[in-house]
């Protein structure tokens, strides 16, 4: 037994030495450096619709807009969304693939145990003198046990790295995968956000639309009586209540459009389409802006962006991928070692004599493959450099994200201001219509026209006042808000 472990000493004291001068094959990974803008192109302009451009903490962006359901939404749909869960699965099936690639640093123990009742050819056991007859053989000397355990070990000495770049490859998928739930994380926020602003939105138009439809019935009222009167025309009766009735077919597909924002919402939320319908049925205002929008600087993004951040990580697969495909190039080192008891009696089968044993190495190279390594080396590096320019390219994407949703967002409040100073203009172009036709002094044709060009700011005042939150909400999207980088 002294013998044994010596040997295994040795052994193992020799595997040791070999591993301390190993080395990792392949390139080794180097972070990629992107040159980032100082400022944001729209920045010039930012001052004049509130932005501020300090960095800010985004992890919660959603609640500078102070509306008590979407926050419970939003809290809701990260809960139970089923992206989140099938994200959430990718994760813990990466983290095992890391345990299973770490596994392989590490030596195998099989235990085993056996018997056998085992029956020898008389014609086969022993040998024969030239000429002579051999003695007869009993069944008793055919027929034997035989009892076996014993421990089963092996180990790939990783010389060259080849298991080092498979781990390394497995941790950069783990930290993939988290990105990429992190990424979903900022998407559903942005969409739950979204559709809620827009079934706001909505709501309002219909509110407008409704109103405005009130306000034509009246008008029809009225002019049905002034041509009872024989103070209006036929024509003028049929134009008002063809106005209306216009009006009143635009209602359906509101409501329509209302419906379906809520099931989308639903959805989001992982609950059956109506399941919400309760609490987003009733008017509600629009969320209104917030004083200041943070947006920080460019560079952040790098750190901020989980696309990016998964991109990145990707490339750190990539690059170690092309030494797990190096090391097949070189041998394979393993050492192997059997110790056991066997005996043909149970009753010796602990004894000295029953105890086996050995040890050694082993070595594997391929000598012939037809160029199937090399070929699949210069697979994985051109893998590397696709994952480095889709690298690069998420990089820009981002950038031109960001930029896109500034330039969105301050327009749109412009926009919005005319569109307020539209709409005032409109009602006192309106009232003085209604005066000078009840005067006799313009047509109802112009009363008709100016109750259009009031309906048409009013609803496009309602659509630009959701855009500016939607497009705020766009924005805090494409700085990757939503979670925290600390």
């Amino acid at each position: 037994m002294i013998a044994l472990l010596r040997s295994i000493i040795r052994g193992l004291s020799a595997a040791f030495f070999v591993l301390m001068l190993s080395c990792s094959v392949g390139p080794d990974y180097q972070a990629p450096k992107s040159v980032m803008p100082a400022a944001w192109l729209e920045g010039w302009n930012l001052g004049n619709v509130g932005i501020d451009a300090r960095p800010a903490e985004l992890a919660r962006w959603w609640t500078e807009f102070n509306d008590p359901l979407l926050n419970s939404l939003i809290e809701r749909a990260v809960k139970s969304n089923l992206d989140i869960f099938i994200a959430e699965a990718r994760v813990r099936e990466a983290r095992a693939s890391l345990v299973l690639s770490e596994a392989g640093e590490w030596p195998t123990v099989d235990v085993s145990g056996s018997y056998s009742r085992n029956r020898s050819s008389a014609n086969a056991v022993g040998s024969r003198a030239q000429g002579a007859v051999a003695a007869p053989r009993s069944n008793d000397n055919l027929e034997q046990d035989l009892y076996r355990t014993g421990f089963d070990a092996g180990w790939e000495m990783d010389v060259f790295g080849g298991t080092r770049r498979s781990v390394e490859v497995a941790r950069a998928n783990v930290e993939a995968a988290v990105e990429d739930r992190r990424d979903v994380l900022v998407t559903l926020l942005g969409d739950v956000a979204k559709n809620y602003i827009d079934l706001r939105g909505r709501q309002r138009q219909l509110a407008v639309t409704q109103a405005n439809l009130q306000a034509q019935q009246e008008i029809l009222r009225l002019t049905r009586i002034r041509f009872d009167a024989g103070l209006a025309s036929d024509l003028e009766t049929a134009q008002a209540e063809g106005v209306a009735q216009t009006t009143a077919a635009q209602i359906p597909t509101s409501e329509s459009a209302i419906k379906q924002i809520a099931y989308r919402l639903d959805l989001l939320l992982g609950v059956q389409p109506g399941a919400t319908w309760n609490e987003l049925a009733a008017q509600a205002p629009i969320p209104a802006l917030p004083p200041q929008a943070h947006v920080g600087l460019p560079a952040e993004l790098l750190r901020r962006r989980p696309d990016i951040r998964r991109a990145e990580r990707q490339l750190a697969a990539a690059t170690a991928q092309i030494g797990v495909a190096t090391a097949d190039l070189y041998p394979k080192f393993f050492l192997t070692g059997v110790f056991g008891l066997q005996s043909v009696s149970a009753s010796d089968w602990f004894s000295g004599p029953s105890r086996f044993w050995s040890i050694g190495p082993t070595i594997i190279w391929p000598v012939f493959d037809a160029g199937k390594i090399r070929a699949n080396i210069e697979i994985r590096n051109a893998q590397q450099e696709q994952t480095l320019k889709l690298y690069e390219k998420s990089v820009l994407s981002a950038l031109g994200d960001v930029e896109s949703a500034l330039v969105n967002y301050s327009k749109e409040q412009v926009r919005y201001r005319s569109l307020l100073a539209a709409v005032e203009a409109n009602r006192r172009a309106l009232a003085i219509s209604n005066d000078l036709y009840a005067q006799g002094l313009i047509a109802f044709l112009n009363v008709l026209d100016a109750e259009r060009t009031l309906y048409t700011s009013e609803n496009d005042l309602a659509q630009s006042e959701a855009n500016m939150a939607s497009n705020l909400v766009a924005l805090y999207k494409a700085l990757g808000g939503g979670w925290n980088t600390n």
